[in-house]
């Protein structure tokens, strides 16, 4: 495409797939935007970002600022949830660069007659837009250019700073050239910031060996606040499959009594639009989602995209599964794994379109009948990616406050590209990611990598689903690192809650799983136990919901300390006025010391200045006045959360 200007603008940052796809950020986060901007000569060169909200016709401008080597660099703040825009404009500033000649010229003791001749051409249009004040300035100036008996006023006047402020404020855009637009989407903060609990609502009742419903789950709400948890997520609570039912440890033939996996979704009793009888009724799960929410707690849903072999589906709507040549339908699998009580749906199915706006309108019906605005949903790597950016989109339209977690422990392209469609969160490898070495790495990866932009971890130490081998017959000390670390590391983080808390870790041999899983049978907990790891869960999550530091993820520094049993890190909030330092032992048998490099710079300290860190949890306060400070860590308390306060 032929250009007249003599601008160039390229490399912009942030940008996913060229444009394709939305930077994310939530109300009051900052856009940093970042370009090589440049023109041929030596003239002096402006840039500006431009944006707007979808809802606005106008576009606001603020400044760029260059950093080096031809580097720009301005943010914006974005205030509304919804879309927004953002585009470049960079140009040859004619104002800017003559006063820049003109000052050299007058430098060097040479006769500008001319050149103030035409400064007072370039002010001259500015008397149309700018204020008195600057009127009263600019009408000065122009009778100092253009009267030879003034040079001396005129050649100061040319100096005076309060010119370049003016020639700043109104610029003389020169052919100027403009970047294609470039999508930013806002959520609400808990995009950002969440907390998750999960538990099984059939394992609810105080009783062993009864059935719970959601009015028992009601009895558990106060439990779930007072650990500081924010949203709970239940896995489908929808009628569950008679047919190819499984039976306890993921049996194939399930026993009398057997209550199968909620995954198995539809029967007889109903599809996805549907309560399991057993559970309770609509009204009582609207209740429930009511309650929680005077406690300020979310209710999520599973969204598990599949069906029963009894589902009503599989009657209405043959065509949305595949169909084997002896006749019968294909269940899931995933060799050697085979879920003969899951039948997968059959995307590429003709009737492809009815089968999508029948989807959407599970999402809606919920929203709309029980007022749910978080789903986390299974397995979305295994459906069409353009299928979840139109699910998603159409949902968002009607109800922006909906946010979508993606359960997709799968290659990283693939979970990224989910992310880049528009889900909200997603579960991570933090699962499997143990040593220091492992965490840092995968930390940074996530938050010094363009996937910063689009991409937002959610941290379990473990699932219904993952058992992870180092949590397996692990000790009181490995569970509180685990948690510490989802919760400090990342800001949005959950647990499989009753067997997290209560430690239980005995697994399938061999495999990450649990015995006796909850997923295919009723487990009973003591729902008035209280433990140390609870309580330790439960000050972390008001340190959380106390310190805006530890409710990002990106602004993270990873801090020297010279043993590879300890990791430390400092976070801070987008105005770094909260400052917390974390101080992790990595060892839960023995006790572990060494010296922290305190992120002096990034503190914004003076030379001697100290500091007091005050641990969040213990209520412990030490005053540091060097640049490496000790610490010693045990398993019975194997960290530390800092805040940190300048003295």
């Amino acid at each position: 495409m032929l250009k007249k200007t003599r601008v160039v603008i390229e490399d912009i940052q942030p940008v996913i797939n060229c444009g394709e796809f939305a930077v994310k950020r939530v109300i009051g986060e900052i856009v940093t935007v970042q370009a090589a901007i440049f023109g041929d000569g030596h003239d002096i060169i402006q840039a500006a970002i431009q944006y707007k909200h979808q809802t606005q016709k106008n576009w606001k401008e603020v400044r760029m600022r260059p950093t080096e080597n031809d580097h720009w660099q301005g943010h914006f703040s974005v205030e509304k949830q919804g879309d927004y825009f953002f585009k470049i404009e960079a140009w040859e500033d004619h104002g800017l660069n003559w006063r820049h000649g003109i000052i050299k010229k007058i430098e060097d003791g040479q006769f500008v007659k001319s050149e103030l001749l035409e400064g007072a051409e370039i002010l001259k249009p500015l008397l149309k837009k700018c204020t008195k004040q600057e009127a009263v300035f600019i009408k000065k100036a122009i009778a100092d250019f253009t009267d030879e008996d003034r040079m001396d006023e005129a050649c100061a006047t040319c100096t005076d700073p309060y010119l370049e402020e003016i020639l700043l404020k109104y610029p003389h855009k020169a052919v100027p050239n403009e970047s294609q637009e470039y999508p930013v989407y806002v959520d609400r903060k808990k995009a950002l910031f969440s907390t998750w609990y999960e538990f099984f609502p059939r394992s609810a009742s105080s009783e062993a060996g009864k059935h719970g419903t959601f009015k028992d789950c009601e009895n558990i709400l106060p439990r779930v606040a007072e650990m500081g948890f924010d949203t709970l997520y239940f896995p489908p609570v929808h009628p569950i499959g008679e047919v190819n039912r499984k039976g306890k440890n993921n049996a194939t033939d399930a026993a009398p009594g057997d209550v199968g996996s909620p995954w198995g979704i539809g029967s007889k009793k109903g599809g996805h639009k549907d309560i399991h009888p057993e559970l309770g009724s609509l009204k009582d799960f609207k209740n429930l989602v009511k309650k929680a929410q005077d406690m300020g707690i979310e209710v999520a849903m599973d969204f598990a995209l599949q069906a029963a072999p009894d589902h009503p589906y599989v009657q209405e709507h043959p065509k949305w599964f595949r169909w084997r040549p002896d006749g019968t339908i294909q269940y899931a699998e995933n060799p050697p794994k085979k879920y003969q009580d899951i039948l997968p749906i059959f995307f590429e199915s003709e009737e492809w379109k009815k089968m999508w706006q029948e989807f959407l309108d599970i999402v809606l019906y919920w929203i709309r009948e029980a007022g749910i605005k978080v789903f986390r949903v299974d397995n979305p790597h295994t459906k069409p990616f353009y299928f979840w950016g139109w699910l998603i989109s159409e949902v968002k339209k009607k109800y922006p406050d909906t946010l979508f977690l993606s359960e997709a422990f799968t290659r990283p392209k693939i979970m990224a590209q989910l992310a880049k469609q528009g889900f909200t969160q997603s579960y991570t490898y933090f699962t499997w990611r143990n040593n220091k070495h492992e965490i840092t790495e995968y930390v940074n990866e996530l938050t010094r990598s363009d996937l910063r932009e689009y991409f937002r971890p959610n941290f379990w130490p473990n699932t219904p689903d993952i058992n992870p081998y180092a949590l397996q017959g692990a000790n009181e000390s490995m569970y509180m690192n685990r948690y510490f670390m989802a919760a400090t590391l990342s800001s949005n983080t959950g647990i499989y809650g009753p067997v997290f808390e209560f430690m239980i870790s005995d697994a399938v041999p061999g495999k990450e799983e649990y015995h006796d899983s909850e997923k295919y049978q009723i487990r009973h907990w003591d729902w008035q136990a209280e433990n140390k790891l609870m309580r330790i869960i439960a000050r972390i999550n008001k340190a959380r919901k106390e310190n805006a530091s530890l409710q990002q993820t990106n602004n993270i520094n990873f801090c020297e300390i010279h043993n590879d049993a300890l990791l430390a890190y400092h976070k801070y909030d987008d105005q770094r006025e909260n400052h917390t330092l974390m101080i992790v032992s990595l060892d839960p048998y023995y006790s572990q010391k060494g010296h922290v490099q305190v992120p002096r710079h990034q503190l914004g300290l003076n030379d001697g200045q100290s500091i007091t860190v005050e641990d969040l949890v213990t209520g412990n306060s030490y005053n540091w006045n060097d640049e490496w400070s000790f610490v010693e860590l045990h398993p019975g308390m194997p960290f530390h959360l800092f805040r940190i306060h300048k003295n």
